[in-house]
């Protein structure tokens, strides 16, 4: 394995290699390694180099938003306020809770079965504000290079009303909060959910979009969908080869696929045109991409 990945990062010295502003982003701050959507997760990314923290955004009972990729307390990471385990067969929303209700659940603890090198730490969802705070005083105090906030609306047509607001709310509140934090010209604003980024597009053109993609339709019907030329596409990785690159560059746009946890896999995407990758593991990134 390390032979050929050696041999690889020769082969692309040249110039796939060579892209600047490559971006690699750590997906739920850094899920391989510490517990997902937390603050102790995007200071360890930061550390690690990252260009760009992805997250994920819900919607608290009193209008919070709150760092969480379920909108639901997932019962293979969270526990009761008691410290019982979540049970699987309970559905507890956090649209139906308040932030204070929501803090008192831990969702790090546990640890996660699909990450067995993740670090079990105790941790509760952060609230999107206290992520940013927490991440931009970290920059400052340590004299270290901006990143960027890539931030996902967790959003479906079944989940409006039910567990999350409906597009035109949700993507106000989201806006809103990013505009008062001084950070929207560094923020990313991406949704498998054309709606919410059809509301974000209207109010504000110059925004950074992202079309998350996990279907068969295709670049050009997808696109066709959302209405307008998102900044960035960003599919499953299993779905990009060299024609939908190009297409996406035809269209000046970025391609930025989720989710790499493979280094050969990492070193391939990149010699064959990626704008960047996001990935559980941005230790591994770093590594392998940045020789």
């Amino acid at each position: 394995m390390k032979n050929t990945i050696l041999f690889s990062l020769l082969l692309l010295s040249g110039s796939a290699f060579s892209q600047t502003n490559f971006d690699i982003e750590g997906h739920r701050g850094c899920r391989g390694l510490y517990p997902e959507n937390t603050i102790v997760a995007f200071i360890e990314a930061v550390k690690l180099g990252v260009n760009t923290l992805e997250m994920d955004v819900v919607v608290s009972k009193d209008g919070k938003l709150v760092v969480s990729h379920d909108p639901f307390m997932n019962p293979d990471i969270c526990s009761n306020p008691d410290g019982s385990p979540v049970s699987p067969t309970d559905k507890i929303r956090i649209y139906n809770l308040t932030y204070e209700e929501i803090k008192k659940f831990d969702c790090g603890l546990r640890g996660n079965p699909k990450f067995q090198e993740q670090k079990k730490t105790a941790v509760f969802k952060p609230q999107l504000s206290d992520v940013i705070d927490s991440v931009e005083k970290y920059i400052q105090q340590n004299h270290l290079p901006a990143v960027q906030y890539n931030i996902e609306t967790k959003s479906t047509l079944d989940g409006d009303d039910v567990d999350h607001p409906r597009p035109a709310v949700f993507a106000k509140l989201l806006y809103d909060l990013l505009k008062q934090k001084n950070v929207l010209n560094k923020c990313i604003i991406q949704s498998f959910d054309p709606r919410t980024l059809q509301v974000i597009h209207q109010m504000d053109a110059s925004a950074t979009t992202a079309m998350l993609v996990f279907n068969a339709n295709g670049f050009e019907k997808n696109i066709s969908e959302l209405g307008f030329t998102p900044t960035i596409y960003s599919p499953n990785f299993i779905l990009v080869n060299k024609k939908l690159i190009r297409k996406c560059h035809e269209h000046k746009m970025k391609i930025i696929p989720w989710t790499i946890n493979d280094e050969e896999k990492m070193i391939k995407l990149k010699q064959q045109g990626v704008d960047g990758i996001i990935s559980d593991y941005p230790d591994r990134a770093v590594k392998v991409l940045r020789k």
